[in-house]
């Protein structure tokens, strides 16, 4: 069987769809997608991209395979135990798609290399759970005129939503974080949960690259299976937020900047950075800092933070940044 042939009957059953054809399918061949995130909402992601024929995935992820992924992240097995989830990634879905161009990087997404990332690509997936990253990618998404499919899981729920490019951003439709930062080893996540979510992400995707019409730029699924229902909205009329606060990466923070790091030494022994002052968020009122000073304030995920540069904008500060430093080692 020649070359076309082969193709033509590994997406057979996708190209008979009037919606994708060969125009299409060759669309998707073209096209290059950056995956921020190889675990529970990646690995549906990847395995969806790479089957239906995306040409070009650039993979972040800068995390090695543990067996507690396995009920989840159901790309990989036991014996990727101990490597690279981007090197495990790469050798399950070369496997199934050896015309897949896959550029596995080991490394965590941040202010200082998104815009080396999101640079010539045409769609972004965000699959990292992480409020610091897709905050990041959105902000660099809608300069850059990119899509990007955001989601989120929890327990027996989530989100997935098509932001950026045409439509508003992230902050558009979330301008605060919650109140709490439950995360998936806090609070726990059902595997087929993030299944449900990834396999919704990566069809928003495919949607967007395709150029359907409807347009899944502009709308948001919540799925919440705990009661066994589903719902959407088009938010393509929302307002992007005034005074936003911004995300940085420790590399960003110039030597006259002043740096708050609002974690107790209980839970972080080593701060943000070398300059870090320590001072807990029910102190700050009284630390007579200098509103008129740069300021970056640092906590783990990224909320504390939050919450406590909307106190200090509300006092006059009006150079804020926050970094999310993640768990101490």
């Amino acid at each position: 069987m020649g070359k076309g042939l082969r193709l033509m009957s590994r997406y057979a059953r996708q190209m008979v769809l009037p919606e994708v054809g060969s125009a299409g399918q060759a669309r998707l061949a073209q096209a290059h997608v950056l995956i921020v995130g190889a675990g529970g909402l990646g690995a549906p992601v990847l395995q969806y991209l790479s089957g239906a024929g995306i040409g070009t995935i650039t993979l972040l992820d800068p995390d090695h395979v543990e067996e507690s992924n396995l009920h989840r992240q159901v790309l990989f097995t036991m014996a990727d135990i101990g490597q690279l989830k981007v090197a495990a990634a790469q050798a399950h879905l070369l496997a199934a798609n050896p015309k897949l161009t896959l550029h596995p990087l080991a490394e965590a997404l941040s202010a200082a290399n998104v815009s080396h990332h999101v640079n010539g690509v045409d769609l972004v997936v965000d699959a990292a759970d992480s409020f610091a990253t897709s905050y990041i990618l959105s902000d660099t998404c809608l300069a850059a005129g990119v899509p990007l499919i955001s989601a989120s899981v929890l327990a027996q729920r989530g989100y997935v939503g098509g932001f950026c490019g045409v439509a508003p951003s992230l902050r558009a439709l979330f301008p605060e974080l919650p109140e709490s930062a439950a995360s998936c080893a806090s609070s726990g996540v059902m595997g087929p949960m993030v299944g449900i979510i990834g396999a919704l992400q990566a069809q928003m995707a495919l949607k967007t690259l395709l150029h359907h019409s409807p347009s899944p730029l502009g709308r948001l699924m919540q799925v919440e299976m705990a009661d066994l229902t589903m719902s959407s909205f088009d938010f393509r009329g929302a307002d992007e937020p005034e005074n936003p606060l911004r995300f940085t990466s420790a590399d960003l923070i110039a030597p006259q900047v002043q740096v708050i790091d609002l974690r107790p030494p209980e839970e972080a022994p080593q701060p943000a950075t070398a300059a870090a002052r320590r001072i807990p968020p029910e102190a700050l009122a009284r630390a007579n800092l200098d509103p008129d000073r740069a300021t970056v304030l640092c906590c783990r995920s990224g909320v504390r933070a939050w919450r406590a540069a909307r106190a200090l904008q509300e006092q006059g500060f009006h150079h804020l940044e926050i970094l999310a430093v993640g768990d101490s080692p």
